[in-house]
């Protein structure tokens, strides 16, 4: 296996946009009486910008995951879908979020199928000895169903925020057409894709079988994905959170489509995808648990296999709300809600520290700050969604910042001391709380 050595990683610090300081300063008013949360938001508030975005001279912006020298189209959107809110005022804030919906757009246009992108054509890989159709822009080329997602909702909600269209130009109309174009073809992978990906490292969560096809999936009006959103790959190849995640951006895409570009028969196009998603999680998509009632899938294959588990990734059964799918007093939703912080998911895990959920991405009993901001933030009462900020509040082990996991019992054990992601979805709660004065 030829892993790519990383490199030391820099980017200057951006100059603050005047929005993001005037957050911090008023935080600095209304969390005065909790200093170490104080520290945490304003360390991790302006993460991102301070030390993963860069502002190239083609008018786009890259922003690094933290301490991984790529930009994942997953992680990028959700470090700095915390600004988007800021961006109508703010013209420096418009220049970096409208820069990296470009970016986006290019590598989409590059090679729908990657998961992240290097800065430039240098042929960097995550490993080099994958067997998939690698180019020089590539990092990792894990097809992830929801990766484009999140460039779709990063564009949507920057264009319906800040009002501004400048952003749909003809290449945003050819990736909402590649998109299309991919998703269709995703829906019958094993008649019509191309797409193949194998990883000779000895770990079955890091290729796929089949000679690098995934293992046969039933037709269900869903779309197929190789891997999970962290990054590992899908037991059964209908990933249900990522198909309930792609019919809330058809839906973003399809306003797009008719309001940009006046286009009704592209929008018709979406439209009728979306209901074919929708349709296939219906019959496809849920599970009568025994205990907790109908409750989501995770992963289903189409022939009655269903894998019943939820990850710290989003999106995960979780994030259902927070992606827009379904209210957060949704009943399914509820019943999943409790499957999943229950032991009845394999990976979630309860210690003396703290309680929540993993991933078989990350040791046994870690819990990850990221699946308890987002359990705060899908939360319907004030008291759950201050206890989770307690709980990441006590198990920083004393850093300042969020990190991918850490022990259930010993937060000062965890993994990845620079992580972006989970900084910016802690900060979003924050400011969640600060905002309608529930912390």
């Amino acid at each position: 296996m030829e892993k790519f050595k990383l490199p030391s990683i820099h980017v200057p610090p951006l100059t603050l946009p005047d929005s993001v300081r005037s957050v911090m300063t008023r935080a600095e008013e209304k969390l005065a009486h909790r200093p170490r949360l104080l520290r945490q938001f304003l360390n991790c508030y302006p993460n991102t910008l301070e030390t993963a975005t860069k502002l190239t001279d083609d008018g786009t912006t890259f922003v690094l995951t933290g301490d991984i020298p790529a930009m994942w189209l997953r992680d990028s959107v959700e470090q700095m879908i915390h600004y988007v809110p800021l961006a109508a005022e703010d013209p420096g804030l418009q220049r970096i979020l409208s820069g990296l919906i470009r970016r986006h757009v290019r590598c989409i246009l590059i090679d729908p199928y990657a998961n992240a992108y290097n800065e430039s054509p240098n042929d960097w890989h995550w490993d080099a000895s994958d067997v998939t159709e690698m180019g020089p822009w590539a990092w990792e080329r894990k097809f992830e169903l929801d990766s484009i997602c999140f460039s779709m909702r990063l564009a949507y909600k920057y264009w319906r925020a800040t009002k501004r269209s400048d952003i749909f130009d003809d290449s945003f109309k050819e990736a909402i057409r590649t998109i299309l174009a991919l998703w269709r073809t995703e829906q019958r992978h094993m008649e019509r894709s191309p797409y193949r990906f194998e990883r000779d490292c000895g770990m079955l969560t890091e290729t796929l079988l089949n000679e690098g096809r995934g293992l046969p999936v039933n037709f269900t009006g869903m779309i197929w994905s190789g891997f999970r959103p962290s990054d590992d790959a899908c037991e059964f190849h209908y990933n249900i959170p990522g198909n309930m995640f792609a019919a809330v951006v058809l839906g973003y895409m399809r306003e797009m489509a008719m309001e940009a570009y006046r286009d009704e028969k592209l929008a018709s196009q979406l439209a009728r995808l979306e209901e074919e998603i929708k349709h296939g999680i219906r019959l496809y998509g849920t599970y009568l648990h025994p205990e907790f009632g109908r409750i989501y899938a995770y992963e289903t294959d189409g022939f009655g296999n269903y894998c019943l588990m939820d990850d710290a990734g989003t999106p995960g059964l979780m994030s259902i709300p927070y992606l827009g799918f379904t209210a957060c007093d949704d009943p399914i939703y509820l019943n999943t809600r409790r499957f999943a912080l229950s032991t009845g998911n394999p990976y979630y895990f309860e210690g003396v520290a703290a309680k929540g959920i993993g991933s078989p991405h990350t040791p046994l009993r870690y819990v990850w700050p990221m699946a308890l901001s987002m359990q705060g933030l899908t939360a319907v009462s004030a008291d759950e969604k201050r206890r989770m900020v307690d709980m990441l509040e006590a198990t920083d082990a004393d850093t300042g910042f969020m990190h991918e996991g850490f022990h259930a019992d010993d937060p000062a054990q965890y993994t990845r001391s620079w992580f972006c992601w989970s900084n910016s979805l802690f900060a979003q709660l924050v400011y969640d709380g600060m905002e309608k004065q529930w912390l």
